[in-house]
Parts: C-alpha cells; structure tokens; sequence
C-alpha cells in the first residue's frame, strides 16, 4: 500500500516547539548588541515625530528587585510601541547617584573616619559599581535603550546643570532661606523631604497638662463672670518632650470653650470634647460655670508648666476637636502647623533640640537629654508640679524615616526652601503654578490626578538642603552677618558650574570660597562665606528635565510620559512637578502613569523575613525574560501586581500557546516565497478574506489599547485571538486545505497568502511584550539575520471594500459551527465517533439564514471539519436536532470509507482503480486539476 504521508504538505519549521528562552535569550541580546539594534533603530525613525519617555533614575545601591523589573518592562513596552506607530521614541536610562544610602553603604565598607574628599571618592565608585550590577539585569530583561550613554546624576556635566536648575529657581524668585521645622533624622543628622518619610504605628504617652490662668480679671472678662481661685487652661499632647519649646497655647476661634468647676479647680476645656476630658481624669462632680467663643480667650496669659516665662492663648484653625481638650500646646520650632500660627503673631521659634536628637547644654532641666529619654523626665516634673493632669499610652501613626525606619521630629534648623506661597517674579505663587500644571496633565489611570492634586494643596515648602557629604553642593555665598545671598549670585554660580563640569561636586567642596569671591567678585569679598549645604537628592533627580532632557540632542523637554510607582506622587513626580513650575512655569511632562506595587499571592508585601519574594534574576534564569515581560503585560498595573511561581506558570502555559500558533504559522509558510507565491486578496478564499478583516479588527483594538497604556488588554487581545479566532477557527478549518491540496495550488497559496499577512501583523503586535520571540520569529519570516521587527512600523495589511456582507456571512455560519461542534461532541461523548470527519450533518434552513448558507456551496463541510455537510431547505423536528437562529442541524456518523490520505469517508474512496485507497478530491489534488475550493 502506498505511503501516502509523504504525498501531505506537513508543516516544517526550525522554530522550536520549546522555547528555552532562560538559554537562548541572552543569545538574541548578544546579536542585538552586536547589531547596534537600538542604534539603527534611532537612525530608522530620525526624523520622525519624537516621543520621550524620561526614564525615572532608581537609586545606585543593590540590586534590581522585581519593583524594577516592572518598571523597566512597563517603558520597554511603551517605547517599543511608540516605536512600531512610526515615533522616534528614544529611551536614555538613568540612575540617582548621590545621597544618604551610598554614604551609609560606604561607611559600612569603609568605616566613618575618611578623609571628606576620599570619601565622595568611595561614594563615587560604590556607585559606579552598582550602576554596572543593575544595568546588566536590566538589560537582561530585553529592554532597549542607550545603555552606553546613560544620564547618572553624579555626571560632572549633570551636577553642574543641576546647580544652574537650582539657580534658575532662585532668579525666579521661589528659593529663600529660613528656620523653620523639618522633618529631621537623628539617624541621618540631616532633614528629610517628604517622600523620605514614611507612616507606622508608634507608641507614645500620652499626657494632659494643665497652664494656669495668670489673669483672673482678663479671664473673667473673657467668660463674662467673676472669677476667684485658680484657673486652669488644658492642653493634650503625646510629645512631652517638645514643652521644652512651649509658647502658647492654640484654641479654634470658633469653638464653644466652657469654664468648668472641679475638684482641681476651674478648667477651660471646649465644650464638645469636656464630657470625655473630665472622664479621663476621673471627674465627676462638675459644674460649667459660664462659656465663650474662643476668640474672647485670645491673648489671655497662661503660666508655663515648668519653666518662669508666661505664654499666650493664641487663635488657630488647626485646632480640632478630634481628640485631646481642644486647646493645643503649641511650639513653633516643632510643628508646621504650630510654626504658621506662630509667625502669625510673631512668636520666638525657639528649638532646644540639636542635630543629635538630645537637648542644648544650655537647656533648663533638659540639659544632654535624648529627647526619647527626656519624655519621662518631663513627665515626672509635671507630675511634682502638681499639673500633670492624666498620662497613658498610646498606638498611634507616627512619621518615621524611610531608611532607618526610626521615628523623625520635626525641629526648626536653618534651611534652604523653594516656597509653595512664595511669589515669584511671574507674580504667581509656585503652589498657584503647580496646580494649574496638575490640571493640564493626563493621568493614567485617572485617579493619580485626585492625589497628586491633594499632596500639592497640602504640601509645605520644599525644604531642599542637607548636611551631607555626597551630594550635588548649594553653589551660594551669603552674608556672614544677616545671611544675605551675594548680589551676583547667579554670576557666581555659572562660574562654580564651569568648574563643576570639568571636575565635578569636588571643585565646590576644594574651592577656597575667600579666594574665589576676591578673584570674581572683590567688592566686599570679606564680608560672605560658602554655603556647606548639599541638595536634597530629591531635587537631583527632580531637575533631571533641566539637567537631561533639555541638554541632551535626542531629548525634548517637556517629556510625554514620565512612568514610576505609586509612591513616586509624593516623590519624583511631585519633586519634577514642582522644579518645572519653579523653572518653566510648567510640568515637564505632558502625562504621567503609575503603576502599583508587587505583592505575592496572598496579597502580601514582598519581604525577605516572610521569605515570599521572588526575584526577577530567578525567573529570568529559570523561564526567561519574555515570561515575566508576559506577566507583566498581562496584569492589570493599576492596582497591586500579584506574582507567584503559580502565577508565573500560568504565564508560562500561556505563552506556549501562543508560541505554538506562531510556530504553526511558520510551518506552513515553510515552501512560501512571497515573492512568487503571495496571492492578491482578490484571489483568496472566502475564509481567508474573513480571517484577515479579524486580524485587522484584532490589530486596530490592539493598536488603540498601547496608545492607551492598557497593556493587559492587549494581551487578552492575542492570546484569545490565537486560542479563539486562529487555533479554534481558522487554522483549525485551513489544516485541510494547507496539508491535502496541491502544493502550488491556487487554494493552499491562497492560504498562506493569508498566513503570511496574518503573521507578519501578530508578531508586530506581540513585539512590544515578546521582544525576544517577535525577533525570532521575525528573522524567520525575513530570512534577514541584519533585520528586527522593531526596525519597521505596524504591519499594513491589505483591504478589499466593503466587508460587511462578508462578515455578516461568516458570523451567521460561526453560530452555526458553535452549535455543530456541541452536536458532535455529543455524539463522540456516546462513542458513535472519533474525529469529526467521522460524521455528516445535514442542515435546514430557511429565509435569509439559507440565502446566507447556500452562498457556501459545498464549502460547509470544510468549516465544520465533517465528512459531508448536506443544506436543505425547510424545518427540521427530529429529536435529537439542534436549533440556532431558525437553524437546525442532524449529526450521525458517515457510512462511507475513510481516505487514507485527507481521512474524509467518502463515497469514491477507490473509485479510482489505480489508487483504491484514497478519495476523488485527493487524486485531483495529487494527480489531476486540483480540488475546487471557493470559500474554505
């Protein structure tokens, strides 16, 4: 008996079934690498329309964590579709390189007594070091960029230009100097911005302290009663240590105060909160004797609890009736809060407390204290003063450093700030810029605007100067005196700038400040000194715009898009937000989109103690980097990424899939050479028209989902148009076709005339999430090893009019198929059949479903993958029918011989005397004409 096997046009292709990406990846990057793929790409869009996405610098210390990988892979999308839509979208990566954790790194490498210029020496390596270590693994996860040239804030060039954005502020009026509390680490020794600090419970005391009323005639004047005894106003606070700093005591104007008779005597308590107050000292015989508004109480003098100074009431609208007694102590050189109703009526911002987190010598009872130790010791002198009213503990959510994770205090230092209220020369204040900034700015997803909108209106000035060693210098001169800044400041500092360029941070710190202002400007030389202060490393990677974007030939400022985490609205996004409105008047960036962060599959953080992290360095060794690029794509980044080995091997299944029905694709296109063999779409089949207006619609929703960032559900996109439309449709039907018709025939060309579109738009559209299987599949289709997917724009694919006739065909007989294939299956469930070829169905219609299905001729057999499919006209009540849109269908198992070439049972298998084993149609596709096939 003949072989007829070998008489099939079965699939070939060197595309592997597996992809052991984990081994042949870093082969691709090799090749990429060796290609100058990303520089041709940027020779193949020069001229192009420009899309930036500026790269948010992650901190120069560890490794990258999976935090990064999400990150890096969301731009790498985005980026390399930009690309494919035709944008010359450069990606330039960049690092944050200066700051408190490479210092405290160094330190622990090096120990602390280094010489100060060494020091930023090791800093500067540590850094480089760790810039080379990240690097590699990001590279390693198939992301495209100017890897050679990326921007590090610790570049000479950079450092300058971040001093001259800094300089820039300042001639507009937005950068003035001041004492006022900060956010301080003792930990540190320095002020720490607002992304620095992070929220945790803490446990505190909690105490009410009583001040004594000094004038009863102001007080009874106030209450509108004659008072005589002793008078009390109380406050509460979970900060016995800032009483030291006490110089009033803050109520609501508003508020209804009531002078309360006790056994303590008379207490001044607001009038919502003293049944609660009273309670917590164990009061119970009382009496309100008479009540006021606050504002009757302004002015009235209070005694300190402990020290000789009296203190005024004083009017604030900080004041609630949250918890406490409605009268705040308030120490201006403590609290934001306290600080700005404190200048309202010129209060001293007196702080005891110095670098160390302990009390000034100088400090009355205090003297050397830590102020953690001081809290008992203040407590025990209330108490022997007779005015500790009440004292518990309390939880409570306390700021904390986000390095040391110790709690922060807010003390007054001298600092350097860029003011939210300041008016500039613009004549608009820069919190009036930075809303509007916010409202020109999309977001994605649309609830980043309400946030960053609320941190904007809330935030206080920007307090941008340390006391650190590493770090880009405050390149000023003030007065020795009143602390002026020099009257040619930004003279001076262009000059400092030339220097910092050729030597970088170290020509500030080495400057011999006396004789440079002799040499540049002599006129009362003697009378100013160098600013020590470093910037906050914040502002470093805050001005990156000025510093990067505007400098560098392939950038533009403003950027489209800047990308990062959810935590960056009170961190880079903020910090860039508000160094453009102070520079440009505006945001530098059009668009901002933030992305969550990475939790396991409990919803749980990512934590070495629980043992639940998972390392992108692991999966890319153990799947591959187009598996975790896939679970990426595939989840939703406005909310918490979940990962989990389950998770990631959910991803991995789904990409075998998809592998599969690229490799089929490839395959059958193994003997096509589009340049002979590709057919115009007017030559094609029914079926193959259909399969490519799919493909265009699956493309144009594709399309439209990267332009919206929506990546998740371009990927539900592909992969249910692979499993669906392709592997349960189309591929499914076309096997026929493509394995029994002729070789060269008009049908199977035809076909892979179709294939061929088919999968030059899939791979395309895959690129952006599968970079190194899209190249791969992609050099196969090419033949041309020198080629990329990324060096074109997305696939044209061909049209042919009017299609909706056509679709509203294929639909009506895909209702029909659907309902065919649950016949059959019942049929196979009963064991009256194997495949469907075993079967014949014959379908009644009527009206414009049999117009509609006559159109097919003989071709329905072909969709339903049946033996024989017979179209009648009329209805149809045998029992076990079926019946979709007036459409019923009979299955049963075919009583003719099976073909032992295509496996149909047919009527002439043997008809042919020369071959007894096979059917007509297969010796007319071997030896005759060919098969007719007009629709599928």
């Amino acid at each position: 008996m003949t072989d007829y096997k070998n008489t099939l046009n079965l699939p070939d292709t060197p595309f592997p079934m597996r992809g052991d990406l984990a081994k042949r990846e870093p082969n691709w990057l090799k090749a990429w690498q060796e290609k100058k793929l990303y520089e041709k790409i940027r020779e193949a869009r020069k001229g192009a329309k420009k899309f930036i996405l500026h790269d948010g610098p992650p901190y120069a210390n560890g490794d990258i964590h999976i935090g990064h990988a999400v990150n890096k892979i969301l731009k790498d999308i985005i980026v390399k579709a930009k690309t494919l839509s035709g944008f010359d979208a450069p990606y330039v990566p960049g690092w944050d390189c200066h700051g408190l954790p490479i210092e405290l790194m160094v330190e622990k490498l090096h120990g602390k007594e280094i010489a100060p210029a060494k020091f930023r020496e090791l800093c500067r390596e540590y850094a480089k070091e760790q810039i080379e270590r990240q690097k590699k693994d990001f590279i390693r996860l198939g992301v495209l960029g100017d890897w050679d040239h990326p921007y590090l804030t610790m570049d000479f060039k950079t450092e300058a230009d971040i001093m001259r954005a800094l300089g820039e502020i300042y001639k507009n009026g937005y950068l003035y100097q001041g004492s006022k509390p900060v956010h301080w680490c003792v930990d540190c020794g320095s002020a720490l911005a607002e992304a620095e600090v992070e929220y945790e419970d803490k446990n505190s005391p909690a105490i009410d302290v009583s001040f004594k009323v000094v004038d009863n005639a102001a007080l009874s004047k106030a209450f509108g009663v004659n008072i005589e005894g002793d008078a009390y106003a109380l406050i509460w606070t979970t900060t016995p240590w800032t009483l030291p700093a006490n110089q009033a005591v803050s109520v609501h104007p508003e508020f209804t105060y009531d002078l309360i008779q006790t056994s303590r005597g008379l207490l001044i308590l607001a009038h919502d909160l003293a049944e609660a107050t009273l309670t917590r000292y164990a009061e119970t015989a009382t009496h309100v004797v008479a009540s006021c508004q606050g504002s009757a109480l302004e002015y009235l003098k209070l005694q300190h609890p402990f020290y000789s100074r009296q203190v005024p009431i004083i009017c604030g609208d900080h004041v609630t009736t949250d918890a406490g007694t409605g009268l705040v102590h308030t120490a201006p050189a403590h609290g934001l809060e306290d600080y700005a109703v404190g200048m309202r009526y010129n209060l001293p911002v007196d702080n005891p407390v110095g670098d160390d987190g302990k009390f000034y010598s100088k400090v009355e009872l205090f003297a050397g204290m830590s102020i953690w130790d001081a809290n008992k010791v203040v407590i025990e002198t209330l108490q022997n003063n007779g005015v500790l009213m009440a004292s518990a503990r309390l939880n409570h959510s306390y700021p904390h450093c986000w390095r040391h994770k110790t709690p922060v205090i807010f003390r007054a230092t001298h600092q350097w700030f860029i003011g939210m209220n300041q008016q500039g020369t613009s004549g608009k204040t820069l919190r009036d810029i930075a809303n509007k900034a916010v409202d020109d700015t999309q977001f994605f997803p649309s609830w980043g605007r309400a946030r960053l909108e609320a941190m904007i209106k809330n935030r206080p000035d920007w307090c941008v100067s340390r006391q650190r060693n590493w770090g880009v210098p405050m390149p000023l001169f003030v007065h020795k005196e009143t602390g002026e800044p020099h009257p040619q400041t930004l003279e001076l500092l262009e000059k400092v700038a030339l220097q910092v360029e050729q030597q970088g941070i170290e020509a500030w710190f080495s400057l011999d400040g006396a004789a440079f202002l002799a040499q540049h400007a002599p006129q009362n030389a003697d009378q100013y000194k160098k600013v020590t202060d470093t910037l906050d490393v914040w502002f470093d990677s805050g001005a990156t715009h000025a510093a990067v974007l505007k400098r560098r030939e392939e950038l533009q400022s403003p950027a489209d898009l800047y990308l990062e985490g959810s935590d960056q609205h009170r961190g880079w996004f903020q910090s860039s937000l508000l160094t453009g409105c102070a520079i440009d008047q505006r945001a530098p960036y059009d668009a901002l989109l933030t992305h969550g962060f990475v939790v396991d599959g409990a919803g749980h953080k990512m934590s070495k103690s629980k043992g639940n992290v998972i390392a992108p360095q692991k999966v890319m060794d153990t799947f591959g980097a187009d598996i975790l690029r896939l679970w990426v794509a595939s989840t939703d980044y406005s909310g918490e990424l979940t990962i989990s080995d389950e998770i990631l091997k959910r991803s991995v299944d789904s990409y075998r899939r998809i592998r599969n029905t690229l490799r089929f694709l490839l395959a059958n296109l193994a003997d096509f050479d589009a340049s002979k063999d590709l057919l115009p779409a007017d030559q094609w089949l029914d079926i193959d028209r259909y399969a490519l207006v799919l493909t265009g619609e699956l493309q144009e929703r594709a399309r439209k989902n990267y332009d919206s960032y929506e990546f998740h559900l371009v990927v539900q996109e592909l992969h249910n148009f692979c499993s669906e439309e392709l592997g349960g449709f189309y591929l499914d039907i076309l096997k026929d076709r493509l394995y029994t018709a002729g070789a060269d025939s008009k049908a199977r060309r035809a076909a892979q005339s179709a294939l061929w579109h088919i999968t030059h738009a899939l791979t395309q559209l895959f690129a952006p999430v599968l970079s190194f299987t899209a190249d791969e599949v992609w050099e196969l289709l090419s033949g041309n090893p020198a080629d990329s997917v990324l060096l074109h724009t997305w696939y044209e694919l061909p049209t042919f009019g009017d299609v909706s006739e056509l679709v509203a065909r294929w639909s009506t007989l895909r209702k029909l198929r659907g309902d065919v294939l649950k016949l059959l299956e019942q049929l196979r469930q009963e064991g009256k059949i194997g495949s469907s070829l075993q079967a014949e169905v014959d379908v009644y219609a009527e009206g414009d479903s049999l117009a509609q299905l006559q159109s097919f001729g003989n071709d329905l057999r072909f969709a339903f993958i049946t033996s024989q499919a017979r179209l009648h006209a009329g209805k149809e009540t045998d029992a076990v029918a079926t019946s979709v849109d007036g459409v019923s269908v009979v299955a049963a198992p075919s009583a003719q011989a099976k073909c032992e070439r295509c496996w149909h049972y047919r009527f002439d298998v043997g008809a042919d005397a020369a071959h007894p084993h096979i059917c007509g149609r297969c010796v007319s596709n071997l030896y005759g004409e060919g098969e007719p096939r007009s629709h599928a």
